[in-house]
């Protein structure tokens, strides 16, 4: 048996027609996109396939847009008897490791996601805040340069993604001074983000609040297998501490170089990105280039995938 690792895409990976030929070649899926759209009263399949861009990239439909997609391929998987033995995802995509673990039922957590998206965009007024990708500078470098940066200039670190990838996130007035700061400090670029809140900063406290109590009603369950959480980096089971780290994963940054770490220390045979892209996979090379990674994003990658499984380790 492989020891695996599955990895799922957050928001920014999405794009007009993924999941159509997964649709199409299991009927599974189907069922699972038809449970979708009747769960959210309208129909997020024809968003997915048909588009338009723009109604697809808003946050409350992207969230559940991408996670429906990731975990259809993961229920293919599951059906062939292909499990991970730990898992994680990219902010968003830690609701897509919480199904594949099995702490989350498919449908509750398309519904979750659509909530929690809503609550993101509500959170902070339109075009008052932003992110950033900062190349080139170390975490320590980073937070350095952002000390003092508070109040209606408010900046924090939300994505350590890896080394010299790390993103930052606060108000628009705070993040543009900060990319200025870091830029004279040896950033070989800071490359503003096209989104549309200052998602994993402090500014996000309010949606949390609101998410919390949200979440109360929704039922978590003990994960099967270890998810590593965006937070700390480190493996959760438990359903109480699921939640927990869930609502504070909206205002702390996503560790997800550290995680990328543990998961080289826990000498996975693979780390296995399931889902729309190859964000993912880029950041394993970027950790450790040795590392075998596989991208399951279409049914030929996800039947070449179950193939190699099946093959003597």
């Amino acid at each position: 048996m492989r020891k695996l690792a599955f990895v799922f895409p957050g928001q920014g990976s999405q794009e007009v027609g993924m999941g159509k030929a997964m649709y199409d070649a299991y009927p599974s899926v189907k069922q699972l996109f038809d449970q979708a759209d009747e769960a959210l009263g309208y129909s997020l399949t024809t968003l997915m396939f048909e588009g338009p861009s723009e109604e697809l990239t808003k946050t409350e439909n992207a969230q559940p847009a991408l996670l429906l997609n990731s975990v259809a391929m993961n229920e293919v998987l599951k059906e062939h008897g292909v499990r991970p033995s730990m898992t994680a995802g990219h902010s968003l995509g830690e609701y897509s490791a919480l199904v594949a673990s099995g702490a989350l039922e498919p449908i509750e957590a398309v519904k979750l996601v659509h909530t929690r998206g809503k609550l993101m965009e509500e959170a902070y007024p339109t075009g008052k805040g932003t992110m950033a990708a900062v190349l080139g500078l170390s975490q320590e470098e980073i937070a350095s340069e952002l000390e003092g940066f508070d109040g209606e200039l408010a900046v924090d670190l939300a994505n350590i993604n890896c080394p010299g990838q790390i993103v930052i996130s606060g108000t628009k007035a705070g993040v543009e001074q900060a990319s200025e700061k870091l830029s004279e400090a040896g950033a070989k670029r800071v490359l503003p983000l096209n989104v549309s809140g200052p998602f994993h900063s402090r500014l996000m406290k309010p949606a949390s609040e609101d998410f919390a109590n949200h979440l109360s009603g929704v039922v978590v369950e003990k994960a099967d297998v270890p998810v590593y959480a965006n937070v700390t980096a480190s493996p959760v089971q438990e359903a109480d501490d699921i939640e927990k780290l869930l609502v504070e994963q909206l205002y702390s940054p996503v560790r997800f170089q550290q995680i990328l770490e543990a998961f080289v220390e826990e000498e996975v045979d693979a780390i296995v990105e399931i889902g729309h892209g190859k964000v993912l996979s880029g950041l394993v090379r970027k950790v450790k280039r040795r590392m075998k990674t596989v991208n399951v994003s279409d049914p030929e990658s996800l039947e070449s995938f179950i193939q190699w499984t099946k093959e003597e380790s």
